[in-house]
């Protein structure tokens, strides 16, 4: 199978983002399916490919993965409408590819929701059969942040509805997703829940060491947050924590923040402010080096804005990165991520918008390391029964290859 496969954040481990799209790529190609997949740029992808001038584009082998890389600059700091201009040049462009690149399959997959225009340009006018992938419900979580352009959220409606009714199948990231999409869709369409999953050996307790970066001291319980630092993160929930953990005295609990995103400067600034020296902040780092450093924490910290539409329409990697590297997890939002960890026990769930209770769970666990080390375990296990990536990888593959062609 010949797989043109349209993903405008694609990165690979050397960058800091997601690697879904690689190691799923990867694990095509091992199968005996060839993969082409269109990206645009941005500075966390770790692509390094040559520029064709007579194309206008970036093209070269990644691990035999056929990348094209279109020279469309992203950041999570650009305004709403610079983002949203990115994201339209990229699908239009998309479009020209969709219709001229030799395939027997196309795959699409959010975010952004203009990502399904390629695909549906191949189903429509070359009769490809098509499978969008959804990483989030739209418009829903864009209203819920609180989007009231009326044409931003008709459009957005009008191409989830086209994508989900012109797809022949369709693959959601969490059980949320999954009904939304069936919510809307042709009740015969064929539906995966397929999410992130958790890099069993790149994020491997093993490589738990103690952690050098500034400012964490020998004695530390350092909790971690690893990811974009955003709106929809709401973390200015960790600085009410790191407050309330000052005001109770205590000077050894630290909270590190990894990453990058439209809200870090703001934070640090906060930060610095409020005298919260309990509070680090670092830059991205490359996937390749974040297992080690995740590994080596001593929990990990999921925290989202407490809006409903997130207890079951996300999948945050982050999740399965800390569980793959048999850390707890403290969760402060309901859904399906806080009821696996409750089942699990690996981990604790607090309530939306408790400091006290956030603060609660993080000195429970740096006082009782025996527990911490359980829920460690626990999490490493829940990783490997359910959500390792050749798991999750065999279940993408049947999916795609279940499409007639």
């Amino acid at each position: 199978m010949r797989l043109l496969y349209f993903h405008q954040h694609f990165a690979t481990p050397r960058g800091a983002s997601g690697t879904r799209s690689y190691e799923f790529a990867r694990a095509l190609i091992v199968r005996g399916h060839q993969v082409t997949i269109v990206c645009g740029a941005h500075q966390l992808s770790g692509l390094e490919l040559p520029y064709d001038k007579t194309k206008g584009w970036y093209r070269g082998d990644v691990d035999g993965i056929d990348v094209i890389s279109l020279p469309l600059a992203y950041s999570n700091h650009d305004s709403l409408f610079r983002r949203g201009w990115t994201f339209l040049r990229f699908a239009l462009r998309s479009v020209r590819l969709a219709l001229t690149l030799d395939c027997d399959l196309v795959f699409a997959t959010s975010t952004p929701i203009t990502a399904v225009i390629p695909g549906l340009a191949a189903k429509w006018l070359r009769g490809k059969p098509f499978v969008f992938e959804v990483r989030d419900l739209w418009p829903e979580l864009p209203r819920a942040l609180g989007m009231r352009n009326p044409f931003l959220l008709g459009g957005m409606s009008l191409l989830e509805f086209l994508g989900y009714r012109s797809a022949d199948a369709c693959v959601g990231l969490s059980p949320g997703i999954v009904e939304g999409i069936r919510a809307r869709a042709d009740e015969r369409l064929p539906v995966a829940m397929i999410p992130n999953g958790s890099d069993l050996e790149l994020f491997h307790p093993s490589k738990r060491a103690k952690l050098t970066l500034p400012g964490i001291g020998a004695d530390d319980f350092v909790a971690g947050f690893t990811g974009a630092h955003g709106v929809a993160n709401g973390l200015d929930a960790l600085l009410d924590v790191a407050q309330e953990l000052r005001r109770r005295g205590d000077t050894r609990v630290k909270l590190v923040f990894i990453g990058d995103g439209k809200e870090k400067e703001r934070l640090a600034a906060r930060a610095v402010e409020l005298g919260l020296t309990n509070c680090l902040f670092f830059p991205p780092v490359p996937k390749a080096e974040l297992g080690a450093i995740t590994a080596s924490l001593d929990c990990g910290l999921m925290v989202l804005k407490d809006i409903p539409a997130f207890y079951r329409g996300t999948s945050p990697n982050k999740f399965f990165d800390y569980i793959a590297a048999g850390i707890p997890v403290v969760n402060n939002y309901p859904g399906w991520l806080a009821g696996l960890i409750a089942e699990h026990r690996c981990g604790i769930v607090v309530p939306p918008g408790n400091a006290a209770a956030f603060a609660d769970a993080l000195q429970r666990l740096a006082a009782d390391a025996p527990e911490c080390r359980a829920m460690g375990v626990a999490a490493r296990a829940l990783a490997e029964k359910e959500f390792g990536r050749p798991i999750l990888a065999d279940r993408f593959i049947a999916t795609l290859e279940a499409v007639p062609r």
